[in-house]
């Protein structure tokens, strides 16, 4: 009989559809990005009142840098002000941000800004958000790679090796990988954590995204069979 599942404890979000959402209404692109961080806010709070314990968001890649200047220059300045603008909602939900991606890459202000909040929040207890910012998977595994060489560590590396020297090492792998706006891609989105995690494509845009479509991927999850390589249950 097939084990029951619970929640599971890590969701990872690609956070697509922001555009599209934008040129239905008529409206420029960059509206699409502000409605899709509110979204991410209600769904940062609904996963931390329903006891997710990680989320981590696809906030920009290292692909996108391919955008017009004036998309990459709003999302830069949005991202910048989101972060000093939402403190007060970390701490009244004692929400803990930590960063994955490659910080060296990104405009000062917003690597001071991101450096700040991960700083101050770092004693909270309760859901940890981690942004993906500047980030791409196999840019984060040649990183890893790269601080084992800079250790001399080069005779032999492990899959242990790799994984403590990731950007966030003590975040468990991707129990739940979700994708809004129809795209059924990975999308170079934590390559390394979501060797098993269960996939789920939704075809609303991300701005549209609710708690009642994050509900039901829960379900759909819990009606997974997870043997992460063994047999089907007989």
């Amino acid at each position: 009989m097939q084990e029951e599942i619970s929640i599971p404890n890590h969701i990872g979000f690609i956070m697509d559809g922001n555009g599209r959402w934008a040129k239905k209404r008529g409206l420029i692109r960059t509206k699409g990005h502000q409605e899709g961080l509110e979204t991410a806010k209600k769904i940062i709070k609904y996963s931390s009142d329903i006891g997710i314990k990680y989320v981590s968001l696809y906030a920009f890649s290292t692909e996108n840098w391919k955008r017009t200047q004036e998309e990459v220059s709003f999302l830069m300045l949005l991202i910048k002000k989101h972060l000093k603008k939402e403190y007060n909602f970390y701490r009244e939900n004692q929400i803990r941000v930590v960063h994955s991606g490659n910080l060296d890459g990104l405009p000062s202000d917003v690597k001071d800004e991101i450096l700040s909040v991960v700083s101050d929040t770092s004693m909270y207890q309760g859901l940890t958000v981690n942004l993906l910012i500047n980030y791409g998977g196999r840019d984060e595994i040649v990183r890893a790679v790269n601080k084992i060489i800079k250790n001399d560590k080069f005779d032999f590396i492990t899959e242990s090796d790799i994984k403590d020297h990731l950007d966030n090492p003590q975040i468990p792998d991707v129990d739940l990988m979700i994708r809004s706006s129809g795209e059924e891609r990975l999308s170079n989105f934590l390559l390394w954590q979501c060797a098993y995690s269960e996939f789920y494509y939704s075809n609303v845009l991300w701005p549209d995204f609710s708690t009642d479509d994050l509900d039901m991927a829960i379900e759909a999850y819990k009606n997974r069979n997870r043997r992460f390589g063994g047999l089907h249950d007989k």
